[in-house]
């Protein structure tokens, strides 16, 4: 199983605009239902594409700087992260196919 990282505003330069791999972040809260809803289905990505992708959490609440940073008004975000820059915003729950739609075309194709 593939762990995701947690993240705070101390560590994002570094652990997401600095990794080697693209970064998927999940911007949630202990309190919001719908980032509940969707966790499973971002902890099957990290485990499905760990060889292409890293995978990381951020507290809303704990963390206010990098939401405001990147203008997250309402959770869950999810924003991957490729080479430094934001290449994609998914807001609101949705479905894990949904979210790979919009997440693959980022990702490096594998090895054949």
């Amino acid at each position: 199983m593939a762990k995701t990282v947690k993240v705070s505003d101390d560590v994002f330069d570094e652990k997401v605009l600095g990794a080697d791999k693209p970064v998927l972040v999940d911007f949630w809260a202990e309190w919001c239902g719908p980032c509940h809803m969707i966790a499973p289905s971002v902890q099957e990505i990290a485990d499905e594409q760990e060889d292409a992708l890293i995978v990381a959490k951020m507290d809303i609440d704990d963390n206010p700087v990098t939401p405001g940073r990147y203008g997250i008004m309402s959770i869950p975000t999810l924003m991957l992260f490729k080479d430094g820059d934001a290449v994609a915003r998914i807001v609101g729950a949705m479905p894990k196919d949904r979210i790979l739609a919009q997440i693959l075309p980022h990702l490096e194709p594998a090895a054949a």
